[in-house]
């Protein structure tokens, strides 16, 4: 099985070297230093269960990689568009296409680009991030990809990708119902990111202040509201019920990724998160002022640190 890794950070970076130590031929396609050190020295992964892939097939060209069985797309939201731009040479008739990234307009932007029998849904959940070019530290021993076809049905291709994946030691699921794992990461996800961002803080005292844990499930709750609007079948309390529930369950120095990057001045992901569920919720008449509002606090920061 021929298996690209479109954005080579920190997940797809730790489920690229995880589906190599498998036997699957994984390319990777990366840039910069990171690309650099994947060549000279591998791609290490550091933490709970470390693994060093010391030969890595990474190139910053994916034309040079030909068509592939599988696209795993890994790269931040904003790069979407370019990246589907680049993919292309590595998309035939047969490829399937899989996105790993945040929210949910992904899936939309990948039909409109190939043909909607190629695209498969996907959820990826991995703490991880790049600790320097060619590592990648995971912080945490969760690690789990979720991948299914929209219509229901466990195909062949979905059975082939699961077993790449069993055979690397990664705790990978088939889904029956891909589009309700989308929107039930992706409630806890707005929440964890609007909070964590627009308060800079980490969950811990955002979950314990009454306050801001209004805010937080205030936020879910929106989110949740959207995706009902959508036909998407979530409980009319999965924000009480799983969403909060999820947020007392994790580290109390948890943030989003969103937090990171606010920190480092890298662009944010907030247009297709907070921003998402505004967007979808006017399409079904259904407010989201709490969205909105993170939104429109992050909107000078949405594409990196304001300049002077």
């Amino acid at each position: 099985m021929r298996i690209a890794v479109m954005g080579s950070g920190g997940l797809g970076g730790y489920f690229g070297a995880r589906l190599v130590q498998g036997g699957a031929d994984v390319h990777f396609i990366a840039r910069g230093r990171h690309l650099q050190a994947m060549r000279s020295e591998g791609l290490r992964i550091a933490g709970p269960d470390p693994l060093h892939v010391q030969k890595v097939q990474a190139t910053d060209q994916p034309a040079e990689v030909g068509v592939v069985d599988f696209v795993l797309l890994a790269v931040k939201l904003w790069d979407t568009e370019q990246a589907i731009a680049q993919m292309r040479p590595m998309v035939g008739p047969d490829t399937t296409v899989i996105s790993f990234q945040n929210g949910v307009l992904k899936d939309d932007y990948l039909r409109a680009a190939f043909d909607a029998r190629q695209v498969m849904g996907g959820v990826g959940y991995v703490a991880t991030t790049i600790e320097s070019p060619g590592v990648i530290r995971q912080t945490g021993p969760m690690q789990r990809l979720l991948f299914g076809e929209f219509d229901g049905s466990r195909s062949a291709r979905g059975e082939a990708l699961l077993a790449a994946c069993r055979a690397g030691g990664i705790n990978a699921e088939l889904s029956t119902d891909i589009l309700r794992e989308i929107w039930q990461k992706y409630v806890f996800l707005v929440g964890l990111s609007g909070t964590t961002t627009t308060m800079r803080q980490t969950i811990g005292p955002i979950r314990t202040n009454p306050q801001t844990r209004a805010f937080l499930l205030d936020v879910m709750r929106e989110v949740v509201a959207v995706g009902r609007a959508h036909g998407v079948p979530l409980a009319e309390d999965f924000a009480e019920t799983s969403g909060l529930q999820r947020a007392d369950s994790v580290a109390p120095d948890m943030t989003a990724s969103m937090h990171h990057d606010l920190e480092r001045g890298n662009p944010l992901e907030v247009r297709w998160l907070s921003g998402g569920v505004v967007e979808l919720g006017r399409a079904k008449g259904v407010p989201a002022p709490l969205n909105r509002a993170i939104a429109d606090i992050l909107a000078l920061y949405a594409n990196g640190a304001p300049h002077a």
